[in-house]
């Protein structure tokens, strides 16, 4: 069996990323049956505030919807990466000019290139985990 490697935070540093609230959601997609619909979904029901980035559509769940994160106009606590590992690096590159706290690659997603340019600039990052799980796992 293959195993992606999962960054090591621990469950108190989840906690902590989980008690932010402004996520921007890369990638998230109209499609209720996929992973990046359902999981900002989730998280928006459960009180996150969520904002769309998906240069194919204007709204998601009535939610403005921007092309791109440097277009977002809002104070960005986390960039939730729903895109292919050899996709990430043009992401997190235009994340870290927002300066958010947290980039969190979705589960499956995983590029050390990328993730070492955002510690580097100071930017927590968590990868190859779901928030929605996560969030569910922790929340017991």
């Amino acid at each position: 069996m293959f195993i992606v490697e999962q960054d090591p935070s621990t469950d108190q540093q989840i906690r902590e990323i989980l008690s932010l609230n402004k996520i921007v959601v890369v990638g998230m997609s109209k499609n209720s049956s996929k992973a990046a619909h359902y999981v900002p979904k989730y998280l928006s029901d459960n009180g996150y505030d969520v904002t769309p980035v998906n240069p194919t559509t204007d709204e998601i769940l009535g939610k403005k919807c921007y092309s791109s994160i440097s277009e977002v106009d809002v104070e960005i606590d986390i960039v939730d990466v729903f895109r292919p590992s050899d996709q990430v690096l043009s992401v997190i590159q235009e994340a870290i000019k927002k300066k958010p706290k947290v980039i969190w690659l979705q589960e499956g997603i995983h590029n050390s290139k990328a993730e070492e340019m955002a510690k580097k600039a100071g930017i927590k990052v968590i990868f190859n985990r779901c928030m929605l799980a996560e969030h569910q796992r922790l929340s017991q």
